[in-house]
């Protein structure tokens, strides 16, 4: 027989193992460190130039970050900063390297399904390295209480309240207050105040809106992380929902994501568990777009048809039961998608299955199939051993070749995902212009 105490030793060992993994890939100091980039990178995948080129725009002025030799003097090597720098100084036949940004808010996008290991945290760890290596400026959020984003952003200290729970606890606090003040006598109103709330809750009612986000080992990628002690949100959430019946908890995130700045952040990415739940549900309504990963097999694609049937009963039993609540919250109902799309993951092109998976995908859902799939490929595999993406990994750790077709494959995907945003941002920035 076997107790609690077979699982608290299991879960020693395993951290044992995982500070091992944190060793290989973290500095002594247990610090993630972004990795620089080389001169053949940045001309070759950022900025698309010949390298020539670059090197000469780099002799010419050397006022430009020169970055830092190899001691054979071969090539030279840049950080993030110094790429974004270049960014903001270089032209290359009078065009800017800057990236395209319509005005307004950050576009939100969640990456969310039911089944594990379809690769989420991969897809959204990789659009976020890409659009930071694109000139953007990225916050991700991590909803999944595995905290697989968290880690491999390089964050493994955090505390509960300082996660997505402690978002909604904030906002039960100033939701709570503010449905007080709406009676002429705050006496009159039937449902508790911030002070009458748990302890827990007011605890965090004074954070700011900033002291959520944490920096990353990427200098333009901003998190707010999660962790497993987060795991218990779903029974929180459906306590606090119990205490305080005309809190809108499905629209905590997306209400402290207006607090933002417009210009804080071009792109926010959601990481979401596998689950519908307070959590996933409260990523659904702050986001603009809604990615969902698939792999190449049945059972990935009976699980995607779930998760879009419960999903979609969930958004509507929300409309149905939640107008007034939802009204006096200033939340528009029916939640609406700027687009939804289904992004194929794991895919060999050489094996025929995926291939008739992918035909079967296409069949069904039309258009709103990606076009570029996310090729399984050693690096990639390599990237969720090692906590990191195949844009952190050393290109010199292995064959360029096999490098260069992982990259490809995630370049293409974001490039892919780069339009769907920027028309989805386009076309909301034209009607706002309307409307003003």
């Amino acid at each position: 027989m076997r107790d609690h105490t077979d699982l608290q030793t299991m879960n020693e060992r395993s951290l044992a193992q995982q500070a091992a993994v944190r060793r290989d890939t973290f500095s002594p100091a247990d610090e993630k460190i972004l990795r620089p980039f080389s001169i053949w990178e940045i001309s070759q995948f950022m900025f698309d130039v010949p390298a020539d080129t670059l090197r000469k725009k780099l002799a010419d002025d050397p006022t430009l970050p020169q970055g830092a030799t190899e001691d054979d003097g071969r090539q030279r090597w840049f950080s993030l900063a110094e790429i974004n720098e270049l960014r903001r100084r270089l032209r290359f036949r009078g065009k800017s390297l800057l990236p395209q940004r319509p005005t307004g808010r950050a576009m939100r996008v969640a990456v969310s399904n039911f089944k594990g290991g379809v690769g989420k945290t991969v897809v959204a760890q990789h659009l976020a390295n890409a659009a930071a290596l694109d000139g953007y400026r990225v916050l991700v959020v991590d909803f999944d209480p595995q905290a697989t984003l968290t880690h491999s952003m390089g964050l493994t200290e955090v505390r509960e309240w300082n996660t997505v729970w402690g978002i909604m606890c904030r906002d039960l606090c100033r939701e709570a207050n503010r449905i007080a003040d709406e009676y002429d006598d705050p006496a009159d109103c039937p449902y508790p105040t911030a002070d009458e709330l748990p302890e827990d809750v007011q605890s965090i009612a004074a954070q700011r809106v900033q002291d959520f986000i944490q920096s990353t080992a990427w200098s333009t990628i901003d998190i707010i992380p999660s962790c497993a002690n987060a795991a218990f949100v779903e029974f929180a959430s459906a306590q606090y929902r119990s205490i305080h019946k005309a809190w809108s908890f499905f629209g905590c995130v997306a209400r402290y994501l207006d607090e933002l700045p417009d210009d804080q952040y071009d792109l926010i990415i959601f990481d979401c568990p596998p689950a519908i739940g307070y959590q996933s549900l409260n990523a659904a309504f702050a986001a603009d777009i809604l990615y969902i990963p698939s792999g190449p097999g049945y059972w990935e694609y009976d699980s995607t048809t779930s998760y879009l049937g419960q999903l979609g009963d969930a958004l509507e039993d929300i409309t149905n039961g939640f107008e007034r609540i939802a009204q006096d919250a200033g939340i528009t109902l029916p939640k609406r998608f700027d687009d939804i799309r289904v992004l194929m993951t794991r895919f060999e092109a050489s094996n025929s299955l995926h291939v008739a998976m992918m035909d079967a995908f296409k069949n069904v859902f039309g258009a709103d199939v990606c076009q570029n799939p996310i090729e399984m490929t050693r690096a990639v595999e390599q990237s969720g051993r090692f906590q990191m993406s195949v844009y952190e990994q050393d290109y010199r750790q292995m064959t360029r070749d096999t490098w260069k077709r992982a990259r490809q494959s995630f370049d293409n995907a974001y490039g892919e995902f780069k339009d769907v945003v920027l028309r989805a941002w386009e076309a909301r920035t034209k009607v706002e212009e309307r409307v003003e």
